[in-house]
C-alpha cells in the first residue's frame, strides 16, 4: 500500500486519467473530490461490496435455475 500525505487543495494522480483532490479536513472526516472518466467506475468500498455480493447472488440463481432445467438429449 502506498501511504501519501496531502493538504488541502492538492492533488494526487492515479494513472493518467484519475486524480483525486483532497477538498477539506473537518475532525476524523476527509472531502476528497475524484476527476475519472466516465468508463472508470468510483465507489465508496461499501457500495463496492454490495454491488459485488448482489451481483454474485443473482449468478448463483441463473446457475440454480440452468440445473434445474431438463437437459437436451
Amino acid at each position: 500500500m502506498l501511504i501519501l500525505t496531502r493538504r488541502v487543495g492538492e492533488t494526487l494522480m492515479i494513472g493518467d486519467s484519475v486524480s483525486v483532490t483532497v477538498l477539506g479536513v473537518k475532525g476524523n472526516q476527509v472531502r476528497i473530490g475524484i476527476n475519472a472518466p466516465k468508463d472508470v467506475s468510483v465507489h465508496r468500498e461499501e457500495i463496492y461490496q454490495r454491488i459485488h455480493r448482489e451481483g454474485a447472488d443473482e449468478h448463483a440463481e441463473d446457475h440454480d435455475a440452468q440445473e434445474s432445467l431438463p437437459q437436451a438429449r
